[in-house]
């Protein structure tokens, strides 16, 4: 699983030309999911969300508050093309989880987001539909995490 965040001033997402949720302070996240992701995957990506000192604390100390510590709102864009390579100059996305179970699977890492923060605070986009993402990156800052690959070959190793 992968999170490309984003500290950002304010955030929205349109479908069809209205938007459908927006945010103010806090972080806009593009999730993408490979076939092979499990809910430790998940877990790991939803506590480095909440977790990672982005934000400068109360203090003005720099690098030393999360999203949680600062209690900011977070967006969540479903991004398949994280998962991409290419074939020459053609995209392939063969290494991304199917729509038809990657729609549940992200909503389950919804859940998880709201059951480890606060759900008024947690917003998406649309599943499938072909969005519009504004966002204002302060700082700019873009951070790029990804659940320890192999992590599922490594449970195997151990439980053998």
């Amino acid at each position: 699983m992968k999170a490309v965040i984003q500290r950002v001033t304010n955030a929205s997402v349109s479908v069809d030309g209205e938007i459908i949720s927006n945010i103010g302070k806090g972080l806009c996240i593009l999730i993408g999911i490979k076939r092979e992701d499990s809910m430790e995957d998940m877990k790991y990506i939803v506590r480095k969300i909440l977790n990672t000192k982005i934000f400068d604390g109360d203090n003005g100390k720099k690098w030393s508050a999360s999203v949680m510590d600062k209690q900011y709102e977070i967006l969540c864009i479903s991004q398949f093309t994280l998962y991409h390579s290419l074939k020459g100059n053609r995209l392939d996305f063969h290494r991304a989880m199917p729509a038809q179970d990657s729609e549940s699977f992200y909503n389950k890492f919804l859940t998880e987001l709201s059951r480890n923060y606060k759900p008024e605070l947690i917003k998406d986009g649309k599943f499938g539909a072909m969005m519009e993402v504004n966002i204002q990156n302060s700082g700019p800052v873009t951070l790029e995490i990804e659940s320890p690959i192999n992590s599922n070959n490594l449970n195997r190793s151990i439980e053998a």
